[in-house]
């Protein structure tokens, strides 16, 4: 009963419990078709019953049912079992989603699995009533899908996921020196070309290791089309990011005449096998310019701007912005008398001005531009929101400027880093990050104004994958700790030091098992199994405790 993660906002026990039986109905009023789709078919699954439709209110008796109450706020439900049956209300329909998502842990583990047990398994429900709502509006995951290729499949399955954990934004990391993951009709060389790369760096950029495999692979329009469907199904929004000016070069392989072409030469670039900063960005040219208000209308076309949606997150496309070395631009004769024409002071106000383009043509069009927080270098067009993850620095000034903010600390909230110093965690990246230090991550910095704060739209863990190679290896980076994040971005908990660590440590035992019949490979509490473990791969660990800010 109270195992519940994330941990809800009130609960109140009740005596007895509903049992499902072969009789139970399922009745989703109007606006709650969706999430009333969705619980029959896995508990169907899960139970053997049929739960057959009802056709009215008063069918949910001893079954379950769905209904809207506006007055319950975006994305908030109230659940109440008793010997009347279930009845979850929701404030919208993804409220009334949530909702079923809360039914489903109550249920039990087994509610999880794709086949029933037995007669009696994943079929009672206690009595309770839960009152329950999101203190974000985002409550993301970004996945890297550019360094090592997701198959589909295991897209649709992190939805899944995160509609498990009450997420609602999928940032989809889709571009980068490594890999173009995206199908581009009028572009065809973008995955012909740039979604290959002959072989891959095995660990940090400084291991002697290589696979000498060709690693690859790309989303088709469709596939992306059927990805957005699948998340909005799930109340979750699928946020795109195309990186620029930098970790371009799968792009500039494809067409050369995108790189600095008097300054290198372009067409013998490929596609970057290895990690790390990469010094051929973009041309600051018109013709570049042209070229990704290209890419960009099939990414606006194949990531529709649903105001219905889950509270207005498919509005935003995500332009990258880090990391964009600027040596190319300042040994460019092109790009100083770019930046002479224009009157700027420097290169870091010309990458300003390639990112105001950006955020005028996307607000043209009505959408909005984020980026992360390097964007703010030169200033940002107003309606343009950051992405602060090179601490909580540049989230403090975004906020201050006026501009939303999405908090993702490196230091707090990459999932990639290392959850142990011992000496058997695999590839050791960054700063330890353990179960507990992710608990204990606060998204809004105290120094902000109630007004600054009220900029912060949410958090997100990010699951950068230069080492999580597969399925299992991303699966053993981001569980439990996103479990966690989830918790930090949806539950009313208190300052991070008065945070009942132990409690959770608790109800995560019944968590877990819940990750077993889904078939997570997590990270274990008592460390790493025999074949997670990666001997002989350098990472690059980082020691002592990370810096706050």
């Amino acid at each position: 009963m109270t195992e519940l993660v994330p941990a809800p906002r009130g609960v109140v026990a009740g005596d007895g419990e509903v049992r499902l039986t072969e009789r139970s109905r399922l009745y989703a009023g109007p606006g709650t078709e969706g999430a009333g789709h969705w619980l029959g078919a896995v508990l169907r699954q899960a139970t053997g019953l049929p739960l057959r439709e009802g056709r009215e209110p008063r069918d949910t008796a001893g079954g379950i049912g769905l209904a809207l109450d506006p007055g319950l706020g975006p994305e908030a439900y109230r659940l109440v079992s008793d010997h009347d049956g279930v009845l979850i209300e929701g404030g919208d329909a993804a409220g009334a989603f949530r909702g079923a998502q809360t039914l489903r842990q109550l249920l039990g583990p087994d509610a999880y699995r794709r086949a029933p047990l037995g007669r009696d398994r994943a079929r009672t429900v206690p009595h309770a009533t839960i009152e329950d709502a999101p203190r974000f509006r985002w409550r993301g995951l970004m996945l890297d899908v550019a360094r090592h290729f997701m198959p589909k499949e295991g897209v649709l399955r992190y939805l899944d996921l995160m509609a498990a954990h009450k997420l609602n934004v999928l940032h989809f990391h889709l571009t980068d020196d490594q890999g173009w993951r995206i199908e581009i009709e009028r572009y065809p060389r973008l995955t012909e070309v740039g979604s290959w790369r002959a072989r891959t760096k095995i660990g940090h950029r400084a291991s002697p290791l290589w696979n000498d495999t060709p690693h690859g692979g790309h989303y088709t329009r469709d596939d992306i089309r059927e990805i957005v469907a699948y998340a909005a199904e799930r109340h979750i929004s699928v946020v795109p990011e195309i990186d620029v000016p930098g970790h371009s070069q799968a792009a500039i392989a494809a067409y050369p005449e995108l790189g600095n072409t008097d300054v290198v030469d372009t067409a013998s670039l490929t596609v970057w096998d290895t990690w790390g900063i990469n010094p051929n960005v973009l041309a600051p040219t018109d013709t570049t310019l042209r070229f990704y208000e290209g890419v960009l209308e099939e990414v606006l076309e194949l990531f529709p701007a649903d105001a219905t949606g889950p509270r207005g997150h498919s509005a935003f496309v995500h332009i990258g912005g880090d990391e964009c070395p600027k040596d190319q631009w300042r040994a460019s004769d092109t790009a100083q008398k770019r930046i002479a024409a224009l009157g700027l002071a420097d290169e870091d106000a010309l990458q300003s001005w390639f990112t105001g383009h950006f955020a005028g043509w996307l607000a043209e069009r009505g959408r909005r531009l984020i980026g992360w927080d390097e964007i703010l270098q030169g200033g940002l067009p107003p309606g343009a929101a950051v992405s602060s993850w090179r601490g909580y620095g540049g989230g403090i000034a975004a906020a201050r400027a006026g501009h939303d903010v999405v908090m993702c600390p490196e230091q707090h909230v990459y999932l990639d880093h290392r959850q142990d110093a011992g000496p058997e965690e695999p590839v050791p990246i960054g700063y330890v990050r353990t179960l507990e230090d992710v608990y204990r991550f606060e998204p809004v910095p105290a120094e902000l104004t109630p007004e600054e704060a009220g900029r912060v739209l949410g958090t997100q863990a990010n699951a950068w994958s230069e080492v999580t190679e597969d399925q299992a290896r991303v699966d053993y980076q981001v569980f439990p700790r996103l479990a966690a994040l989830a918790e930090v971005a949806w539950s009313a908990l208190p300052a991070p030091a008065e945070r009942d660590f132990a409690d959770f440590e608790r109800r995560m035992a019944a968590h877990y098992r819940r990750l077993d019949a889904l078939g997570v490979a997590y990270r274990p509490p008592t460390g790493p199994l025999p074949g997670q473990r990666r001997p002989g791969v350098l990472g690059r660990p980082l020691d002592g405790p990370p810096p706050h800010r």
